[in-house]
Parts: C-alpha cells; sequence; structure tokens
C-alpha cells in the first residue's frame, strides 16, 4: 500500500482513517464513536468487548481512548506489511 501511495500519501490515509473513526467533539477516537463507525471498517459484528479490547490494545496513556498517534501506531503493530515499510518511512522523514 505505501508503495502505490508514498509515504506522505499513506501517513494521510491513516489520517483519513483516525478523521473518520474519531468522536468530533473530543477529538479521539472513543469507544463510542468506534462502535458506531465500525461498520465502515467492515466490523460490523464487533462485540462491545472486542471494541474495548480494541481500544485497550492502542491506548498508550490510559485515557480510554486513541488519540491520532495512538490510532496510527496501532495500526502499524497490527499490520507486519506496515512495519516493514516503517523503515523507509523513518528513512523518508529524516532525510
Amino acid at each position: 500500500m505505501m508503495e502505490k501511495l508514498g509515504s506522505e500519501g499513506f501517513m494521510k490515509e491513516l489520517t483519513n482513517g483516525f478523521n473518520v473513526l474519531m468522536d468530533r467533539e473530543k477529538k479521539v477516537i472513543t469507544f463510542e464513536s468506534l462502535k458506531r463507525n465500525s461498520a465502515l471498517l467492515g466490523l460490523e459484528g464487533m462485540s462491545d468487548e472486542e471494541i474495548i479490547c480494541m481500544l485497550r490494545e492502542g491506548d498508550l496513556d490510559g485515557d480510554g481512548a486513541l488519540d491520532e498517534m495512538e490510532f496510527c501506531t496501532l495500526m502499524f503493530r497490527l499490520s507486519p506489511a506496515l512495519m516493514n515499510d516503517s523503515k523507509q518511512l523513518l528513512e523518508e522523514a529524516i532525510f
């Protein structure tokens, strides 16, 4: 995916994904916003417990929600292909 979009395009897609899922007022992904928008991800059958587990997996600061950085980090961690491509992203950002 990153090969098609390039690093800037790929990061823009992650940002777009975050914006679709976030609570508009709180500017983070909450249980409620993820549950409400899970169908957009093709995850309409997720139980409340599965949604809570997904949030916990990415919630690095323990506030019960995902900010944009936590969301992007979670997406990288959940996708081995993204992890392999992350080195390229880092190199492009540095150089």
